[in-house]
């Protein structure tokens, strides 16, 4: 009999059988193996029982996990270490024990934060029970998350539009976006001007900015304008006499201490800032990381336990990194004393690891050749990180000096540094997301003492205006959502994803752009459910949460709690008049008719009409005016002809030439994607648009071409057949050939068809995953796992397909029937 080890997915059990002998089988369960029943039938709001059904794509896995069960006599349960892998290890129990088959055999808990030998035995040799508060945590969670999906969605559906969605933590995140729209719209910049004094000893010439004016603290705004600016100016220069006195010199030392290592979010933050990934390609990169990478010698984890709040290092590992400093770095640089760090977020989870390197001796230098570009910058950047928080801090010599006008009712203040120790600097720095307009001078000083004349080169003034706040980028969100203690790290990446897929926020120079429907969905959602999207009682359920995971709080209470109020709520939502969320006066006059004009929502967003539709079918886009008649918008000098904007069924699109007499004859047209708004359309980007399709040039594979292009469903590249929509965070116009290629990639490369030669792939499109060859194209049930198509399945399912389209050809088209003399 063997020993039975189940894991969460198959590329961290193919390294975990590497490291353990012939006793032990290894299974996946490929993640969750049982989900809560749709719609009404998951939860019995009544006393909260939960009713679960098997994944379909999983049956087989599951099936697996049984038949092994049989042979063995002993079940380790080594799903991931959140309360995500407690509930799988759960329901796999849970499953087992309905079936009847743990009859006499241990089933026990086993979690390691790493995925190395070491770990892995000694995480082996201490196995515990199933932490039941972990689990229902997750049960909480879960069916919060499902109780508000289940009901809230569905309300959006009939009052806004089908296929949105509203979430727990989703929602305050698109009200954070929102807002801060809002304060940008209601901003005002203001004027406000500083001056500036360039005095100069030797060949040393240096800037001071005024401080001190008629004994008088200069402040922000003490200066407004110009003409007031010129005056200051003036009246420094003749009190001056064109010479300055040195009044004051401040020297001290600064220092900057390391941070400390990696949380998830903290992760996702400098990744977005410093590699330019997003939350989403970061957590599937680390995801690889620690689920063990290929080198000469043994497949490894890489890195610890991505998903953590944790900043803590064990004694073990700090004690490594110290060695390491010690071998390789001059003694200044390592501390007299370890450094510790303690967890200052909201809400802080279960007690892990920071995400730290396994081993802080494999250098990303050695292992480059074995990681893609990607996983290397990844782990670069946590291996600098992690060895950086032990490390010396950075020591600045830092000198402030005034220099005093007149008697010294006006003084300028001058300052600077220089770095006199890099520390822990030498192998990190943080990337900030914003940067502050009014930084401090941070330029050599010349050395000064305290009396010393120096001659004023000029005295000038600097005009700066206020900006408003800048909208959120994925860092910046990702920092205010766990300032807030708004959801996990673990799921942001996730939230965003969801954000952008409903279309509610548009990522645009990596900055979060709300949509028409999102200012809808948002409005629809402070107003009815303001409760729901307040900050405080998400960050209060998240609390809850915790309580219930420390055995704290009976799970029951809560979503009893919860629901009662909830309910009532949805009920009572249930008659408001749809055209009253999706429409509003916008107190102005039709021109055609004279009835008010509406703001509606649409199909593009919003637009405006005249009330009075359909009577009078007045409509403009809330941008500008939508032509009536084919409008000329530019004219294309290759051709020598004009460029039209036109309205069709599916929106605006530009015409080149007008429609010929004989229809037959369809002049070039392009539709407008959503991402241009109409208000913005010029001559320029008319010609751009028109110019398309793009060439991107040849496949490397196959030497035939990449095209870029728009059609209905906005902007894709097609290769061979196959076509790929580009995401709204890519340019249409400045989509490379490398970047095209990385698109068409399949998902899965099934084989090649042996008669006709041809390669059969999954990708996945808009409504799902489907299976292609050539132009043929065949879908892919949603239960049907991926990994499971066989090269025969495929070639089966593209024949069935083909006979079908060969035998609509054949059928013979309907006769109409005679007109009646």
């Amino acid at each position: 009999m063997t020993k039975l080890l189940i894991v969460e997915s198959p590329s961290k059990a193919k390294t975990l059988s590497k490291y353990l002998g012939g006793d032990f089988e290894v299974l996946a369960s490929y993640g969750h193996i049982r989900n809560l029943l749709p719609k009404s039938e998951g939860i019995n709001t009544n006393n909260f029982e939960m009713k679960y059904a098997l994944i379909d794509r999983n049956k087989k896995h599951i099936d697996a996990i049984k038949k092994a069960v049989k042979n063995s006599d002993e079940i380790l349960l080594a799903t991931d270490p959140d309360r995500e892998g407690e509930a799988i290890a759960w329901h796999i129990a849970e499953i087992l024990n309905e079936k009847k088959l743990l009859k006499n055999k241990l089933i026990k808990r086993v979690v390691f934060q790493e995925i190395t030998k070491s770990a892995i035995i000694q995480a082996i040799e201490n196995p515990r029970d199933i932490a039941i508060a972990l689990v229902r945590a997750q049960q909480s969670r879960q069916a919060l998350d499902y109780l508000i999906g289940f009901n809230l969605s569905p309300l959006l559906w009939s009052k806004i539009r089908y296929g949105l969605s509203a979430g727990r933590v989703q929602s305050p995140a698109l009200r954070l976006i929102m807002e801060r729209e809002e304060e940008i719209k209601k901003f005002v910049s203001k004027e406000y001007w500083t001056i500036h004094l360039e005095a100069k000893k030797k060949q040393s010439q240096f800037t001071s900015k005024l401080y001190l004016l008629d004994n008088e603290k200069v402040e922000q705004f003490t200066v407004t304008e110009k003409t007031q600016s010129e005056k200051i100016q003036g009246g420094l220069l003749l009190k001056s006499a064109g010479k300055t006195r040195i009044s004051r010199v401040e020297k001290k030392q600064r220092s900057r201490k390391p941070l400390a290592p990696f949380t998830t979010s903290t992760l996702q933050q400098q990744a977005v800032r410093k590699l330019g990934f997003t939350t989403k390609r970061t957590m599937i990169i680390a995801q690889k990381l620690y689920e063990g990478i290929d080198t000469e010698n043994e497949t490894v984890g890489l890195i610890s336990y991505m998903r953590t709040d944790s900043v803590t290092l064990s004694n073990e590992v700090v004690n490594q990194i110290r060695d390491y400093l010690k071998s390789n770095y001059e003694p200044e640089y390592l501390p007299q004393i370890a450094i510790g760090y303690k967890t200052k977020s909201k809400n802080a989870q279960e007690a892990h690891e920071a995400i730290r390197p396994t081993d802080i001796s494999k250098t990303p230098a050695s292992l480059k050749k074995y990681l893609s570009e990607e996983q290397f910058k990844l782990y670069e950047m946590i291996w600098q990180r992690t060895l950086s928080c032990q490390m010396t801090p950075a020591i600045f010599d830092a000198v402030s000096v005034d220099l005093e006008i007149g008697k010294g009712e006006s003084i300028f203040r001058a300052s600077g540094q220089t770095l006199r120790f890099p520390g822990f600097m030498s192998v990190y720095l943080e990337d900030e997301d914003e940067a502050s307009e009014e930084k401090e001078n941070t330029s050599i000083l010349p050395p000064l003492e305290v009396g010393e004349i120096l001659n004023i080169e000029k005295i000038y003034g600097d005009q700066h205006f206020t900006e408003p706040p800048p909208r959120y980028s994925e860092a910046s969100l990702v920092k205010t959502l766990e300032e807030y203690g708004i959801g996990r790290p673990s799921t942001y990446s996730s939230i965003i994803s969801t954000l952008q897929e409903r279309e509610y926020v548009l990522l645009e120079k990596k900055r979060f752009m709300p949509t028409d429907v999102g200012v809808v969905v948002n409005d629809f959602l402070t107003e009815h459910f303001s409760h729901y999207v307040d900050y405080d009682f998400t960050a209060q359920l998240e609390s809850q949460l915790d309580d219930i995971a420390a055995d704290k709080k009976e799970w029951l209470s809560v979503l009893n709690n919860f629901w009662k109020d909830f309910d009532h709520q949805i009920n009572e939502k249930k008659d408001l008049d749809r055209s009253k969320i999706t429409q509003k006066d916008i107190d102005e006059e039709c021109p055609k008719c004279g009835k008010p004009l509406l703001s509606k929502l649409g199909r593009r967003g919003n637009f405006i009409a005249c009330s009075g539709y359909p009577d009078c079918d007045f409509t403009r886009s809330s941008n500008g005016e939508l032509p009536q008649e084919p409008k000329i918008v530019a004219f294309d000098k290759k051709t020598n002809t004009n460029i039209f904007l036109l309205i069709g069924p599916y929106g605006p699109y530009l015409q080149l030439g007008e429609q010929k007499a004989d229809k037959k004859i369809k002049p070039k047209r392009i539709t407008i994607p959503n991402e241009i708004p109409l208000a913005d359309l010029n001559e320029e980007t008319a010609l751009k648009l028109i110019s398309l399709p793009r060439d991107l040039g040849e496949h490397p594979e196959t030497g035939k071409k990449i095209i870029a292009n728009i059609g209905r469903f906005g902007p894709y590249v097609n290769h061979n057949g196959k076509f790929k929509s580009i995401s709204k965070d890519q340019n249409i116009f400045e989509i490379s050939q490398e970047q095209a290629i990385e698109l068409l990639k399949p998902i899965r490369k099934i084989g090649d068809d042996p008669e006709k030669k041809e390669s059969i792939d999954i990708y996945k499109g808009r409504f799902g995953y489907y299976i292609q060859r050539g132009t043929l194209k065949v879908n892919i049930a949603k239960d049907v796992d991926l990994e499971s198509i066989s090269l025969e399945k495929s070639l089966s399912l593209l024949s069935k397909k083909e006979t079908e389209e060969e035998s609509k050809k054949k059928k013979p088209a309907k006769k109409k029937p005679a007109k009646k003399s």
